[in-house]
């Protein structure tokens, strides 16, 4: 694999700090992104780099790794626990050595033409990757597939209904490539929810408000409201009081991973004052409040 620049490609300094390389990456994402330069390879290809540049520089791990071994930075855990194996085993043994193994070893510890088959029989798993993946509230309402694009490879996802903001979860053998007929690295994704609508969630529940007229309020009558998954007709009881609550059993939100199951609905009532008053509307309601004072 040739070795790519990630500083040079992001345009930052290596000594630049991470919101800087954040910075950068996001003004390069927008101006390559695939969406925006539809049927260009050249920017698909430029696209899929600097996102591989950011998933490295942006972890501070992988970035000390990186600066350390270059394109080798995905094995930097294998070769210094292989190099400190080496050492400790060849140092207790210091006593038997001869000049051959001596050479061996060192041969073994930095990459010579040693005879020996245990350095070229080491089996390392590849890098885990990390991802974060931005949907809106909607988009979790059901359980859906996605197609993300990691390191310049397509991966079909499902997205199970219910998965929350900062949710994190693993899909094995989706990481990097295993070194020597190792097993491949993990894919760690991290799922950041907005929440565009007028209900709020908390845990499975969703709460919202509801606007209520001062006449139904006080006589009673029928309301049409929206739930997350359309309108219910309720039933507004006499003399609602403002800020009274009513629940809707399953009109929440769907529970992870488990099909069918949803949490419930509050409505909190608000009831609006009538502004702009007619003079008889005035009358009435001074007729209105006489009679309740007089009781």
């Amino acid at each position: 694999m040739s070795f790519i620049d990630y500083y040079n490609l992001l345009g930052v300094d290596k000594k630049a700090t991470t919101d800087e390389i954040k910075k950068a990456y996001r003004k390069l994402a927008r101006k390559y992104h695939p969406d925006l330069n539809p049927n260009d390879k050249e920017s698909e290809r430029k696209f899929k780099e600097i996102n591989e540049a950011n998933e490295v520089l942006s972890n501070e791990v992988n970035r000390k790794k990186y600066d350390a071994y270059g394109k080798d930075w995905k094995h930097a855990e294998q070769f210094e626990k292989n190099k400190e194996q080496q050492f400790n085993r060849h140092e207790q043994n210091s006593n038997n050595f001869s000049g051959n193994d001596y050479s061996d070893f060192f041969e073994s510890l930095f990459g010579g033409s040693s005879s020996k088959s245990s350095k070229s029989n080491l089996k390392f798993k590849g890098e885990d990757y990390n991802a974060e993946l931005h949907l809106n509230l909607k988009e979790v309402y059901t359980t859906h597939q996605k197609v993300l694009t990691i390191n310049g490879k397509n991966i079909r996802i499902t997205i199970p209904a219910g998965i929350k903001n900062n949710q994190k979860i693993k899909i094995n053998g989706k990481g990097g490539e295993g070194m020597n007929g190792g097993p491949n690295g993990d894919l760690y994704i991290i799922f950041k929810i907005e929440n565009n609508t007028p209900f709020k969630l908390i845990d499975d529940n969703l709460y919202t408000n509801v606007d209520l007229d001062l006449y139904t309020a006080l006589m009673g009558g029928e309301k049409t409201v929206e739930t997350f998954d359309g309108k219910v007709k309720l039933n507004i009881k006499a003399e609602t009081q403002n800020g009274a609550k009513v629940k809707l059993t399953g009109k929440g939100f769907p529970i992870y991973k488990k099909e069918g199951k949803f949490g419930d609905l509050y409505i909190t009532y608000q009831i609006k004052i009538p502004t702009n008053l007619t003079e008889k509307e005035k009358e009435l309601f001074t007729e209105l409040s006489k009679l309740r004072t007089h009781e």
